[in-house]
């Protein structure tokens, strides 16, 4: 499925996003996208404070569609509203987001509070501080609602150099994408092993919470777990073999090893 992070972002909050596409949060907008592609949305991004947003997170409820928070200049309060909507989620905490602060909460502090809300994360020592995951993981990891992202662009696995997101130059330059206009980080060069390997190597969560973080919650928020995200009979057997050293000894996918 699609993930649709955007296009309904508050415009102080664009990220690597081009600005003139931004819109307010509209039900007939994707209304004609799932009639074109019944099913194919499963998680939609949206700044919840936006004028419409509310109507939306309730259609998507209905719809069994992800109402996700991000790129939000929502205040704890109205985050809270559009949980009691149907948010239940929230993309690359901390990130295009507003900040804890001791007064004014905002849409961090709701995200760290409120149990009904699961979290993803950018592990990858650029976006967010090891202390700040640390937190978030104490708060989350033990509901499962602890999620692992790379947020990664085209850039993946690829040299230092410049690329693209959509329309807006970036630049790579020791594995750090930004724009080339402004310099805000745009997404990253990130991949799930090293993420999971930054998780339990310099944030100090268990294997056990880790592989959590970056195989069933993720499962479970997309509605997946029945058929993927851990090994039980019946599941397509979806495997990463790793070393003590955390390194990909195999990879299998339902069933089959694959890259040998």
């Amino acid at each position: 499925g699609v993930h649709l992070e955007g296009p309904f972002f508050s415009p102080k909050w664009p990220g690597a996003q081009n600005p003139e596409h931004i819109i307010l949060p509209d039900v007939t907008w994707l209304e004609a996208w799932e009639k074109q592609y019944p099913g194919l949305i499963r998680q939609v991004t949206l700044a919840p404070e936006r004028e419409g947003a509310l109507e939306v997170i309730s259609w998507l409820r209905e719809q069994r569609i992800t109402a996700a928070l991000g790129h939000t200049d929502a205040t704890y309060e109205e985050v809270e509203r559009a949980v009691e909507s149907g948010l239940h989620h929230a993309v690359h905490t901390f990130n295009a987001m507003t900040p804890l602060h001791h007064r004014l909460p905002g849409a961090a502090g709701a995200v760290l509070s409120d149990p009904r809300i699961s979290a993803e994360v950018i592990a990858d020592g650029i976006h967010v501080h090891p202390a700040a995951i640390s937190i978030l993981a104490q708060l989350k990891q033990h509901n499962d609602q602890l999620v692992l992202i790379t947020d990664a662009m085209s850039a993946a696995g690829l040299d230092d150099g410049e690329y693209k997101i959509g329309d807006l130059p970036v630049i790579v330059k020791h594995g750090e994408a930004r724009l080339k206009d402004g310099g805000a980080l745009a997404g990253s060069t990130l991949t799930m092993i090293r993420g999971f390997r930054y998780l339990v190597q310099e944030v100090g969560l268990s294997l056990n919470a880790a592989s959590r973080a970056a195989s069933l919650t993720p499962a479970r928020l997309l509605g997946i777990d029945h058929r993927t995200g851990s090994l039980a009979q019946g599941k397509q057997a979806d495997i990463v073999l790793l070393n003590a050293e955390l390194d990909i000894e195999g990879v299998w996918v339902k069933g089959r090893r694959i890259g040998e």
